[in-house]
């Protein structure tokens, strides 16, 4: 089946909320929504809402396969365990490591990609994501305290030469003395920069923005936060134009209440639920290691062996914008924007994915009226369950 239409009861256009009508997808793209039945094969899908594909800005691994791991094929085996969960691009994302590490699977990354086969059915890769290694000891999270160091453009073109240009977005504590120059520079050759895992003050975040930081790392966690006499990390979220919030939406590592505030006062259209997940992501209860640390995934949470401190998530995009939406903090629309759209646009990755637009790969999601997933297509071919 190479052309068909979907009819469905809603659709998730660039333009807007579209009830009924007609979707075309011809060759594995898309083509254009109409309200008049085409002359094709109709694809029947009743009460169901269209959406574009998730899009997961800032995940570690999943289903036993991780960034650490070096493994080109494991990373492909993840991409199809993700796809089959609704996420239909990934930036596989570092941890903090040793620079020839970081190298090792920025190259690991590049390979996978390269390596897909034409009608590959898996979450694509638009790129990668540096969660460090330059942020500070504060709040290192779950980052290994080892590797900690200052920014330095020159680690950076080492990794970006063995990712054959693939990174999209790197982290940094703001605190740094070398950070505005090191944001400046990424910022003029169109690198996304995110801040995070830092304890700088207002007026420091503020300094990196001014020189071009757009993205928050998973907001409230890992930074200073809001308070009235500095707003700290947590303020500067909150309060820039123009920039993206990442937030894990498990409710766990933020509270539900603490979502809402954040989008009250930035706006859905400025933030990004994330996942943070770790390579065990979709496995069972137990012992892992996960950035060269011990791990314990229990109760749905995964943490730090011994400390009992957060060290990931084990979530998926698409519960993660559910949550949203039965916590009652957005609508199903602003949460599927959330998750395709806004994603997408936070990363500099919104020309290859995240929209349902003529000529763009036919990626995207079926969901039921709860929102729950009932199917996933890439390229316009349906995810097998298995």
């Amino acid at each position: 089946m190479s052309s068909y239409a979907l009819h469905a009861e809603k659709f998730v256009l660039p333009g807007g909320l579209v009830g009924g009508g007609y979707l075309t997808v011809s060759d594995g793209l898309f083509g254009t929504w109409s309200a008049e039945r085409p002359n094709c094969e109709i694809v029947e899908l009743g009460d169901s809402w269209v959406g574009p594909g998730l899009v997961d800005t800032h995940i570690h691994g999943f289903f036993g396969h991780a960034t650490t791991d070096r493994d080109p094929k494991g990373l492909n085996e993840a991409s199809i365990e993700l796809a089959r969960r609704g996420t239909t691009a990934w930036l596989p994302t570092t941890f903090t490591d040793s620079v020839e590490s970081i190298a090792a699977q920025c190259a690991a990354i590049a390979d996978a990609n390269d390596s897909r086969e034409k009608g590959f059915i898996g979450a694509r890769i638009p790129g990668i994501y540096l969660e460090g290694p330059f942020f500070t000891e504060k709040h290192k999270g779950a980052q290994n305290p080892a590797y900690l160091k200052a920014p330095s453009y020159e680690d950076f073109s080492l990794w970006q030469d063995s990712a054959r240009g693939l990174i999209v977005k790197s982290a940094l504590a703001a605190e740094y003395e070398e950070a505005l120059a090191y944001i400046a520079q990424l910022d003029s050759e169109g690198v996304v920069v995110a801040l995070g895992h830092s304890d700088a003050n207002f007026e420091e975040s503020i300094a990196a923005v001014n020189v071009g930081a757009t993205v928050f790392v998973h907001t409230y966690n890992g930074m200073s936060g809001l308070h009235h006499r500095d707003p700290g990390l947590v303020g500067c979220a909150m309060v820039t134009r123009d920039t993206y919030a990442e937030l894990i939406c498990d409710g766990r590592h933020v509270a539900p209440g603490a979502c809402a505030a954040l989008v009250r006062a930035k706006g859905w259209e400025h933030v990004v639920p994330v996942t943070d997940c770790l390579g065990c992501g979709g496995l069972p209860e137990g012992s892992y290691m996960s950035g060269g640390m011990p791990v314990v995934l229990k109760d749905g949470l995964c943490y730090l062996e011994g400390s009992g401190n957060i060290a990931g998530s084990i979530l998926t995009l698409a519960q993660g914008i559910k949550n949203m939406v039965d916590w009652g903090i957005v609508s199903a629309e602003q949460a599927i924007r959330m998750g395709s759209e806004v994603a997408a646009r936070s990363a500099g990755v919104e020309f290859g994915c995240g929209f349902i637009l003529p000529d763009r790969d036919a990626d995207f999601n079926i969901y039921a009226p709860d929102l729950s997933l009932r199917a996933t297509y890439i390229g316009g071919k349906p995810v097998p369950a298995e």
